[in-house]
């Protein structure tokens, strides 16, 4: 087994993005929690209210031999709309921004490039992905941890989730585990 790897990406809310990659091959935990903002310790009420500045975010632990950050960022793009800033479906606010915060020189070097090629090629409006190094990582409340497998028959996760996971299923069929 190589050396596990970190990724950490906001892309709306954090219980749709824990959702999809838990499903991924290689991702060894996915936690869902708080970055790139500056309160210290925020709790999910506060993200919530917009004024941290911290954005809803998961990170994943992965092994790089199974699963590249490359695969990672476009599954990323795939289950999320990189083109609408502050706002992914029904979440609206900062705090559902999309968001790659790298943990070295070359995630943002992946992360850059990937963004470039799909802005020219797969996207009609332009991508508004913010790509800002990792500062600190917030782990959320536990009741927002393993949230889709916990609570799969609520409206907001049948709505908004399944699809989400539905597409990964469709598009990225063989990366899964």
């Amino acid at each position: 087994m190589s050396d596990l790897r970190k990724a950490t990406l906001g892309g709306g809310c954090f219980w749709c993005l824990e959702a999809v990659y838990q499903e991924v091959d290689g991702v060894e935990s996915v936690v869902s929690g708080y970055a790139g903002g500056h309160v210290p310790n925020p709790s999910y009420r506060q993200v919530c209210n917009g004024t941290t500045g911290h954005a809803e975010v998961t990170q994943l632990t992965y092994d790089p031999a199974v699963v590249s950050y490359r695969d990672l960022l476009e599954i990323f793009f795939t289950i999320h709309n990189p083109t609408t800033k502050d706002r992914q479906g029904p979440d609206v606010g900062e705090q559902y921004r999309s968001i790659i915060l790298y943990h070295d020189e070359e995630q943002k070097e992946t992360a850059a490039s990937v963004i470039d090629e799909l802005d020219a090629s797969v996207f009609e409006d332009a991508i508004v992905t913010e790509l800002e190094p990792l500062d600190v990582f917030y782990e959320a409340e536990a009741e927002h941890q393993d949230y889709y497998r916990n609570n799969s028959s609520l409206p907001y996760c049948q709505s908004v989730i399944s699809p989400k996971v539905a597409k990964l299923r469709q598009k990225h069929a063989d990366k899964l585990g």
